[in-house]
């Protein structure tokens, strides 16, 4: 990882760990790994403001392109659970793409699918958008 560990927004931080708790339902086996993983990874992340977080990390509402050896990409943007749109390529940040992106920055690599069909890809652009209009939901602090 370019920064050593995860790189989180405090307040994304906390929303992450709600949407996490209320996850009741595993997709796979694969995707209960990868939350295991990212609930490991936000033990160690890095917590800033929203003012100080590098402009190459990926966090709620960034659209970020990956790569693959092959040289295909593919473009999405990461959103809470209850956004999801995949024809419009929104993809939930505890999904298994999105928890394996969340907190990474541009040129990280991450191994991603299932075990015997894993696939190593490089993040190859990080693009924010001007979230400060969106509607955030309330967490409680735990």
């Amino acid at each position: 990882m370019k920064y050593g560990s995860l790189v989180l927004e405090k307040n994304e931080f906390m929303m992450i760990k709600h949407y996490q708790e209320l996850n009741v339902t595993i997709e796979d086996y694969a995707h209960k790994n990868v939350l295991e993983i990212l609930h490991q990874n936000m033990s160690n992340a890095m917590l800033f403001e929203s003012e100080d977080i590098p402009f190459d990390i990926v966090k709620m509402y960034s659209f970020i392109t990956l790569v693959g050896n092959a040289g295909r990409q593919s473009t999405f943007q990461i959103v809470p659970p209850n956004e999801v749109n995949i024809q419009k390529k929104k993809i939930s940040v505890i999904s298994s793409l999105g928890a394996s992106v969340i907190g990474r920055a541009e040129s990280d690599k991450i191994t991603y699918g299932l075990p015997g069909d894993v696939i190593s890809l490089k993040i190859q652009q990080v693009k924010q958008i001007n979230n400060t209009n969106l509607k955030q939901p309330k967490i409680k602090n735990y």
